[in-house]
Formats: C-alpha cells, sequence, structure tokens
C-alpha cells in the first residue's frame, strides 16, 4: 500500500488480529467505507504500517481484546500512537447480520470506533498482569482438583460405592475414599491412578498457593488487597482475586454498574407492559463472580468479628472498618430473611448477597 497522505482530522484503524495476521480497516476523514490491508501480525510489519502515515499523532486504533494479550497495544503506546483495547462483548452487532469475516470485523471495529460506539477495557500494567496470571493459574489447578474428585466420585458411583454419610470430601470422607479397595486388578490400578492425580493437583496447589500469599503485600496490589480482606468472607486469596481482576475501580461510574461488570444481576427481557426477568447475566470476569459467591457464604452467621478477621482488620483505616461492620449487618439480615422457612433456596439467596457485596466492595475502593 502506498504512502498514505493524511486529510485534516483523526484516521480510524481498526484492527482483527489473529495468531499470525492482522487485517486493518483504514477510515480516513470524510470518508464511509474503509480501505483495508492485511499484514503478518509481528513487530516489523506493525512498524511498517505505522510507518506509511506523516503524523501519528491523528491515528486512532483499536482492536478486540483476546488471546493475543496487550502487547500490540504496548508496541503502539510505545510508538506515540493512540489505541483502545475494546470489549469483544459490547461491539454491537446487527441481528440480522449472520456473515463474519476479519474483513468484514476490521471495517466495523473502524467505523464504530469513529462513531465512538466501542466501549475499551482497561489495560493492566505489566506487572498487574502477571499477578492476575499466577492468580489465574491458581484458578486453573482448582479446577483441575476438582475434576479430579469428580472422576473418583464417579468411578466408585459405578461400582456401587456411594457415599451417603454427610458432605463430601471432609476428613471421614477423605478416609473411606482412601480405604476403597477393588478385587480387579485392573480397576484397583485405575482407581490408584485417579487419587495420584488427586494427590498431586493438591501438592501442585499448595505450592502455588505459597507462592502466591506473598503478594497480598507487594505492589502493585498491597493497597487493593489490604482494604478488601476488611470484610468478611475475602481473606487474602480472595482479594487478590479481585484485586487483580478488576485493577481499576473507579471504571465503573456507580455499584450498579460494577454489579453489572461481575454477572450477577439478573438478565432481562421487557417490552411495553411486559417484563421478564431470568438469570443472572454470567457477564464480566468468571474468577470475580466465583471469589464473590464464595465470600458470600461467610453471611449465612449472625455478624460477629472472629479472631481471623480481626487479624485481617489490623492496621485497617476506621472508615473501612466501619463500612465492613455495616456490610455484615446488610448483608447477614438478608441472608436470614430470604432463607427462611418457605422462601428461596440458598443458592439463590447467596446470588444476591454476592450482588450486594460487589456493591459494597466497590464501594470501599472508590472511597477517599
Amino acid at each position: 500500500m502506498k504512502s498514505l497522505a493524511l486529510s485534516p482530522g483523526p484516521i480510524h484503524l481498526g484492527m482483527d488480529t489473529s495468531k499470525d495476521a492482522i487485517v486493518v480497516g483504514i477510515l480516513r476523514p470524510g470518508e464511509e467505507i474503509p480501505v483495508v490491508d492485511r499484514i503478518f501480525n509481528d513487530e516489523p510489519s506493525i512498524r511498517r504500517l505505522i510507518g506509511r502515515f506523516p503524523d501519528r499523532s491523528a491515528l486512532r486504533t483499536c482492536y478486540e481484546a483476546g488471546p493475543g494479550g496487550y502487547e500490540l497495544y504496548r508496541l503502539l503506546i510505545s510508538m506515540k500512537v493512540a489505541c483502545d483495547v475494546v470489549a469483544p462483548a459490547l461491539v454491537p452487532k446487527g441481528a440480522a447480520d449472520r456473515v463474519k469475516t476479519d474483513r468484514r470485523d476490521a471495517m466495523r471495529l473502524a467505523r464504530l470506533h469513529r462513531a465512538g460506539e466501542l466501549t475499551p477495557i482497561r489495560v493492566p500494567s505489566p506487572a498487574e498482569e502477571a499477578v492476575r496470571d499466577l492468580v489465574r493459574a491458581r484458578a486453573d489447578l482448582l479446577a483441575d482438583r476438582k475434576r479430579a474428585k469428580q472422576r473418583i466420585t464417579s468411578l466408585l458411583m459405578r461400582h456401587g460405592r456411594i457415599w451417603r454419610q454427610g458432605v463430601k470430601w471432609t476428613a471421614v470422607h477423605r478416609q473411606w475414599v482412601n480405604a476403597q479397595r477393588f478385587d480387579e486388578p485392573a480397576l484397583s490400578s485405575t482407581y490408584q491412578h485417579y487419587l495420584a492425580a488427586l494427590q498431586a493437583r493438591e501438592a501442585e496447589l499448595a505450592a502455588l498457593e505459597k507462592v502466591l500469599l506473598p503478594w497480598a503485600v507487594r505492589e502493585p496490589l498491597a493497597g487493593a488487597v489490604h482494604r478488601l480482606i476488611a470484610y468478611r468472607g475475602i481473606a487474602e486469596l480472595t482479594a487478590l482475586t479481585l484485586a487483580s481482576e478488576v485493577v481499576d475501580w473507579r471504571r465503573f461510574p456507580s455499584a450498579r454498574a460494577f454489579m453489572g461488570f461481575t454477572g450477577l444481576t439478573p438478565s432481562e427481557y421487557s417490552s411495553g407492559e411486559r417484563s421478564r426477568r431470568g438469570h443472572i447475566t454470567k457477564a464480566g470476569p468468571a474468577e470475580v463472580r466465583t471469589a464473590l459467591t464464595e465470600a458470600a457464604w461467610a453471611y449465612q452467621f449472625r455478624p460477629a468479628i472472629g479472631a481471623p478477621l480481626r487479624r485481617r482488620q489490623a492496621g485497617a483505616a476506621p472508615a473501612t472498618v466501619a463500612r465492613a461492620w455495616s456490610a455484615q449487618q446488610r448483608l447477614c439480615a438478608k441472608f436470614r430473611q430470604m432463607t427462611g422457612p418457605g422462601k428461596r433456596p440458598s443458592p439463590v439467596a447467596v446470588t444476591a448477597v454476592a450482588r450486594e457485596l460487589a456493591g459494597f466492595v466497590w464501594a470501599e475502593m472508590t472511597s477517599e
């Protein structure tokens, strides 16, 4: 492509990225149809593309967040080129638009970016992203441990070994699991491999948590973690998860906006006089939603400050401790109100409590 002479006004570049290629939609001032180019996805090719424009300050680039991460964003910013990483789920699409190609996507991004219809996300710093990757590695190991337990339970059930003496994976249940024996050598070997896999996942998880825990008192997230752990149900690892996934709490203008980000708000379809609400949207990071839901279970009991919570609140600002106590009083009362005789089941109640807990932590992290 020839060097592009700039007309007055910004030039918008919509980039559809993939592992090996970037399709670029270039929309110049006064034009309605972007010019499309295709380049290789590497640094020299990107630098050559930007070098075709005499005035880099006039460029406005964007691409969708995805598995490629933020290296393209950081490269463009280092070249003094404005760049937005946009949320894919919030890119407007027509209901009848059933054709998807890289070319069409790049053109759509360029047009929508110029119209201001795209929602940029907050790009974490390299240090913040590194801690978040470590937090997500723990989440992966937790999922692996859960699958290992499910395989053991399924094998035992297939052979008539069913646990009916209370909650599974307590100390008593673990003794029962370890004591199971099978006469068939092949089946016995299978069971021992499943047990060994579970032990390996648990050892890996313990080792990773030992590495992760010190980051609760290190930058860049130590300040946020220190405030979050003052709340009931939010210990250091849960606080690290919330802090690393959200990072910039002030990008949400209200508690309602943050609740929507967590995916804990009900879906809705309302038209005319008809209003219908459904299950929660499950939008946003699953890690944030899971962390808040797990923390919400702590509010099923009466308000209290036990020894672990008192330890975590040591050194916290009086205003933070006061807000945490207010959250306890409200959320514990809500849990009891929703789970009384003839009321909703606990999973419904804990989702509602988690949604309100999201509002409390947003208020905490955006207060002075």
